[in-house]
């Protein structure tokens, strides 16, 4: 029976998920898993040794040897035969920000973002808004500030604006994780940011706008209009009919 295998820490969601060459659409495209991705960043732009990517990726330095050499000639195969190049799935963990060793910005400032895990107590649900003066900031990829809202026995016991100190669209799922956020509520969002919350266990619910507070009361109410199919370009949204929070839910991540 061959032994599970294990997650790979990942700093951050890649920001780019698709590359297409300019000429030949019609090959199939190659799919470079998000932990193979990972090798590639560290080894190659970071360029860290075999293994310090094995400690920043907590894994053996022979996993990391196998991933890198498959990385490698998948990214090969798409220069040189023209294929698309999908970065998507595998077997990954977002970085929970508790961690010394993350190569990603100090592991979004851990010695910040450590008191939020400290301090959430049982029974707690954690909600982040992508806030501005106020409202529901629009764009998550450049949110500058999270309002947090934590929430027991359907009331909001204490909230607080936190600085993503400048992290950008793939690190910010890592920032929620790092505040120990179970929902994100917010505007637009892109493809990737979903596809990271949704490895990080945070639910969202997105297209949504206006005030920050009213919108919280309307999650906890189970009345908050949003959008469960809510994309966001760099500048083109997409926004359909509202839906109450009671009607769907959100995947999850997991490695097998």
């Amino acid at each position: 029976m061959p032994r599970p295998v294990k997650c790979r820490k990942v700093c951050h969601f890649p920001n780019i998920l698709e590359f297409l060459p300019a000429d030949n659409t019609e090959n199939p495209p190659i799919v470079l898993t998000v932990d193979e991705y990972e090798t590639i960043r560290l080894l190659d732009k970071k360029g860290y040794s075999q293994e310090q990517c094995a400690v920043s990726m907590q894994v053996a330095r022979t996993t990391v040897q196998r991933i890198y050499e498959i990385a490698r000639k998948k990214i090969a195969d798409a220069l040189i035969d023209g294929h698309p190049l999908r970065i998507e799935g595998g077997d990954f963990r977002i970085c929970d920000g508790q961690s010394s060793d993350c190569s990603f910005g100090g592991c979004y400032k851990q010695e910040i973002y450590k008191k939020y895990a400290e301090e959430k107590g049982e029974g707690i649900m954690r909600i982040a808004v992508t806030y501005e003066n106020g409202q529901i900031f629009q764009h998550f990829g450049h949110t500058e500030t999270f309002k947090i809202y934590d929430v027991e026995e359907g009331k909001v016991v204490h909230s607080e604006v936190v600085n993503t100190n400048g992290s950008g669209h793939g690190a910010l799922a890592g920032v929620l994780n790092a505040l120990n956020a179970d929902v994100l509520i917010c505007g637009g969002i892109g493809g990737g940011a979903q596809t990271a919350l949704a490895a990080a266990g945070i639910k969202l619910f997105g297209g949504v706008s206006g005030d920050a507070d009213e919108a919280v009361e309307a999650f906890i109410n189970e009345t908050l209009e949003y959008n469960p199919n809510v994309k966001c370009s760099h500048h083109e949204h997409s926004h359909g009919e509202g839906h109450a929070c009671g009607e769907h839910g959100c995947g999850s991540h997991s490695c097998h």
